[in-house]
């Protein structure tokens, strides 16, 4: 009989390294700080879904949480802050800048199903995370 306890210590240390490095494509946003919502409601505007984000004082508000969207809908995301940052959609690679007090728009086809995060770089502060499907 073959002893296979030895191979568990390193199939262990693999799967909390991918976990680890695989941070970035989206969690749970009930865990992350900050997320007021676990589910929002949006509004589904014709010819798509808009999702509307306010961040001042470092608290964000409106459609935050996850926030679920059909695949192939038409999404547009409306972030307004009142500091300058780069918000940006994992998965998606879309990037916008935030000057402060004006709105930024991305647009885009929710063609690829699954759970994004929404995120400012600067701060690291996470928005929301989109849960297309």
């Amino acid at each position: 009989m073959i002893d296979h306890s030895a191979r568990y210590p390193a199939a262990l240390l693999g799967l909390a390294l991918t976990t680890v490095l695989t941070g970035c494509t989206g969690t749970d946003p009930a865990a992350a700080p900050g997320n007021a919502s676990p589910t929002a409601e949006v509004a589904t505007a014709p010819g798509g879904r808009r999702i509307e984000v306010t961040l001042a004082g470092g608290q964000v508000s409106g459609d935050t949480g996850r926030v679920p969207v059909a695949a192939g809908e038409q999404v547009t995301l409306t972030i307004t802050s009142d500091a300058a940052d780069v918000v940006h959609v994992h998965g998606y690679d879309l990037t916008a800048e935030l000057t402060p007090g004006t709105p930024a728009e991305l647009s885009f086809p929710a063609s690829i199903p699954g759970v994004f995060e929404v995120e400012l770089h600067d701060t690291g502060t996470v928005l929301l995370s989109l849960q297309v499907g």
